[in-house]
């Protein structure tokens, strides 16, 4: 289960909205619809959690490129809305280097004319090779959060209900609980 939350830094304070990723299908679109929270250009933050799997923030100010942070890359890889915060940018590849996505195809490793033993029989080879493209652990920006008042310590010892946690260390609680 899946909870996502906008958290807009206003004058007044934070303002909170949850939100529906259903529509979002980039990163782009997800800066967007965090703009679309803030018209004077402040501050906003987009926590997405997936229960106690992972959580990943994502800031952007004003039309600045956003920046990120993942606490878990592997298991964000594992969800729909994950794959849309890990760039090839915050994980260190070239654009379009998804080469070994297409061998995670070859479900037998016949197709090549490759015997299955290769892999053990399987299958678990070419699942192992594509999940080394991608991290276990935290990935991006974790200093996200320092000028808000969250140290890149606090971000990265995160577990249970982070996002709470992040609210919280930002003063903004109260105003995240009122929409979950």
């Amino acid at each position: 289960m899946y909870f996502a939350a906008l958290l807009a830094r206003t004058e007044d304070g934070w303002e909170a909205s949850d939100t529906e990723l259903d529509d979002v299908e980039t990163l782009s679109d997800l800066a967007d619809l965090a703009r679309e929270a803030s018209p004077d250009e402040d501050t906003v933050l987009v926590l997405i959690e997936q229960e106690d799997a992972w959580f990943g923030v994502v800031r952007v100010d004003g039309e600045e490129d956003p920046r990120i942070y993942v606490s878990d890359a592997a298991a964000a890889a594992r969800s729909s809305y994950g794959e849309i915060l890990l760039t090839d940018e915050l994980l260190g590849r070239e654009p379009g280097d998804d080469g070994d996505d297409l061998d995670a195809l070859d479900l037998d490793g016949t197709e090549d004319g490759e015997s299955d033993d290769e892999d053990g029989g399987d299958g678990s080879g070419a699942a192992a090779g594509s999940a080394e493209a991608v991290p276990h652990g935290p990935v991006g920006d974790a200093e996200i959060l320092d000028d808000l008042g969250m140290s890149e310590k606090e971000l990265r010892s995160m577990s249970g209900d982070a996002v709470g946690e992040i609210a919280e260390s930002l003063g903004a609680l109260d105003v995240l609980e009122a929409v979950r």
